[in-house]
């Protein structure tokens, strides 16, 4: 199955191997993808680096997201259109009113207040200089009062209160309900009581859903996936891996100088982008901090795939991809001393996607490589 796009760590890698003086005739053989591919990429990584003329990946990237952003704006204002015709039929013309003043209020013109609110300016000016109600100045009254109390309580009262104090303390005849609909349009409110806190529980690992029985009679059944790491005289590097026990294939990878969560969510991603429907996928992995974590476990979710995970400190529940390090030890990494994490990481690229997927045959696929293994059944 051919991947619909080659994620952005893996390009890199591709050119990397160009500048290690690699010709493109055999990296495009080795891995299966065009020369012409190979030949944009480099074209598109002088225009990055200012070598040549021409568009860079920033500059395309920011066009693309404008263009985005003005089809959402286009979507967005065509709703508010239509949604500002709705509410101006139920809207009563008092109401639509007052939002002219409030909008006028915030510096929007009034005739372009009154246009968009289907008002007449006269209508609103007429509004605006009529005098207050008696309901109106009782409620402005009341108001001043209530925030006077309030203030006086150092903000702790709440309506009832509050309504205590005008009755018994002020002798004003009035209601509860109305005291808390004018707090509530003052914007006042009292203090809550204590908050009755509940110890956390610690999350809930995943459940073993393999129980060290990582044969499948197909591919997107089950995935497995770990992190090893490897010296370098420059430091450390490591490396995550998604693994299809069906094929044994490298559907995941991503290499980086921490282990952290972004790096297991890099490979997850791309066992995701390489594969297509993957719903229903059992993702499994030992407890590490990395694999519970929420972006790893976002991603996965997002994807429908299933988590598992294996007993905390038992290597065997992940017996699989053990063997796969085991094999990567000793076919490249302990061969020779690394002087560069470069160096290991574009090793580790042409280990994993040139001879382990496409050249090393395995005695449990009859002998086929991973990628020959899965031509032989193609992947649904």
């Amino acid at each position: 199955m051919a991947p619909r796009g080659y994620p952005a760590e893996f390009r890199r890698k591709v050119l990397d191997l160009l500048e290690s003086g690699r010709k493109v005739a055999d990296i495009a053989r080795d891995l299966d993808i065009s020369e012409q591919t190979i030949y944009s990429w480099r074209r598109q990584d002088r225009i990055d680096r200012g070598l040549q003329a021409g568009a860079t990946t920033s500059e395309k990237t920011e066009l693309a997201v404008a263009q985005r952003t003005i089809a959402q704006l286009q979507a967005e204002l065509a709703a508010a259109e239509r949604a500002l015709e709705l509410v101006k039929g139920v809207m009563p013309p008092k109401d639509r009113y007052a939002a002219v003043r409030q909008m006028a209020a915030e510096g929007h013109s009034v005739q372009r207040a009154c246009r968009l609110l289907g008002v007449a300016e006269s209508g609103y000016y007429e509004w605006r200089d009529r005098r207050p109600s008696a309901r109106a100045l009782r409620h402005a009254n009341l108001t001043e009062q209530i925030r006077a109390i309030h203030t006086a309580s150092r903000g702790v009262y709440g309506a009832r209160r509050v309504h205590a104090e005008l009755v018994l303390g002020y002798g004003i005849a009035i209601g509860h309900n109305q005291v808390e609909l004018l707090m509530a349009r003052a914007g006042l409110a009292g203090l809550p009581g204590r908050r009755k806190w509940k110890h956390a529980k610690r999350d809930t690992y995943a459940a073993d859903l393999v129980n060290r029985d990582f044969a499948r009679s197909r591919a997107n059944a089950l995935w497995v996936t770990d992190i090893t790491e490897h010296p370098t005289r420059e430091g450390k590097v490591y490396c995550a891996v998604v693994l299809d026990t069906y094929s044994r294939r490298v559907v995941g990878w991503s290499i980086d100088a921490s282990p952290t969560a972004a790096l297991v969510t890099n490979a997850l991603g791309m066992a995701i982008d390489n594969r297509r429907d993957v719903t229903g996928t059992v993702i499994h992995s030992d407890q590490g901090a990395q694999f519970g974590s929420w972006a790893f476990t976002e991603r996965a979710k997002a994807s429908g795939l299933v988590p598992s995970m294996g007993s905390i400190g038992d290597c065997y529940d992940n017996g699989m991809m053990e063997s796969f390090w085991s094999r990567m030890q000793v076919e490249l990494l302990n061969r020779r001393r690394w002087r560069t994490r470069i160096e290991l990481a574009n090793a580790i690229f042409e280990y994993l996607e040139i001879f382990y997927n496409r050249q090393r045959r395995h005695s449990a696929l009859g002998y086929l490589s991973p990628i020959q293994f899965e031509n032989q059944s193609p992947v649904a």
